[in-house]
């Protein structure tokens, strides 16, 4: 083996050996306390953060129920909601940008009916250019921006219930 790629291996386990002693972790290794498992989402049908959710959770230590009587703390995800208003227009009064806001109200209540997590909402935004070439591909775009809001707001959930539940 040269010497350059021995120096190479010696410097990822180095940069690995930091990582580790720093509390670096993958994004999805979620840790809730034991004595909240298993846990039961409650949202609307056809829940974009429900199914962001559920897809964070898999190979997780947290196992999901659907049988309520079982859940140790259950997720209520209480709403979702998309919304656009228009951002900027040119001189003839065509739309440029949108402001696209989806907004997610979301508690949790522990197994004996106590709130771990009072009812809160994230509201995501962002700035959506909309010029009037590839219309169908502004669209399609639109839709990916949306689903990226329910991975982002189910991320965010799990964040808040680890800070809440230590």
């Amino acid at each position: 083996m040269s010497r350059t790629r021995i120096a190479l291996y010696g410097l990822l386990a180095l940069v690995l050996a930091f990582q580790a002693g720093c509390g670096f972790r993958l994004r999805g290794s979620v840790e809730i306390p034991p004595e909240y498992n298993p846990m039961l989402i409650q949202a609307p049908g056809g829940s974009a953060v429900e199914r962001a959710m559920r897809d964070l959770l898999t190979g997780s230590q947290i196992r999901l129920t659907t049988n309520p009587a079982e859940a140790r703390l259950t997720l209520r995800i209480l709403s979702e909601n998309r919304s656009a208003r228009v951002a900027a227009v040119d001189l003839n009064g065509k739309t440029l940008a949108y402001e696209l806001h989806y907004l997610v109200s979301f508690e949790a209540v522990a197994m004996d009916g106590q709130t771990r997590v009072p009812r809160q909402t994230l509201d995501l935004a962002r700035t959506f250019d909309n010029p009037d070439v590839e219309v169908l591909g502004k669209q399609l775009e639109q839709a990916m921006i949306y689903d990226d809001f329910a991975v982002e707001a189910a991320d965010r959930i799990l964040m808040r219930l680890r800070a809440v539940l230590r």
